[in-house]
């Protein structure tokens, strides 16, 4: 596999996403909040995890066991989109608790434990990390 467009926009909204979460999460915790930054950094991230979502229903693999192109770890898709418009029906309902344990959870499922799951062998970004090869260019 190279890395197409499609995948350069997947990775980047991806690691854009994994490093801005946590500031979002960060700014509603403690005794100093800030709105701003929270709600500046929510937007960013929700915008950042639905570009992510979409572009992955572009990037197909055929090695690892698929339905027509669309491995396992396709099935966060729907539930990437569908965590985040719940989020958001319960905070346009006041259940600030549960939107607050939606983008927890969200974030740790999405961002972490599949950032980890895309180093696994066999996968892009597994084999240029493991390999230690450089990131090819994109396609002219």
């Amino acid at each position: 596999m190279q890395l197409t467009p499609i995948i350069a926009i997947h990775i980047t909204a991806a690691l854009a996403a994994t490093a801005i979460g946590p500031v979002a999460l960060w700014a509603r915790r403690g005794t100093t909040q800030q709105p701003r930054l929270h709600r500046a950094f929510g937007y960013a991230w929700v915008t950042l995890m639905v570009a992510t979502a979409l572009s992955a229903l572009f990037i197909k693999g055929y090695k690892l066991p698929n339905i027509s192109g669309y491995s396992p770890i396709h099935l966060l898709v729907p539930f990437t989109l569908f965590s985040l418009f719940g989020s958001f029906w319960y905070l346009a309902r006041g259940n600030i608790a549960r939107h607050r344990r939606i983008m927890q959870w969200l974030y740790i499922g999405a961002c972490v434990i599949t950032g980890a799951l895309t180093l696994l062998p066999g996968r892009f970004l597994g084999s240029q990390v493991l390999a230690g090869a450089p990131v090819p260019a994109l396609n002219p």
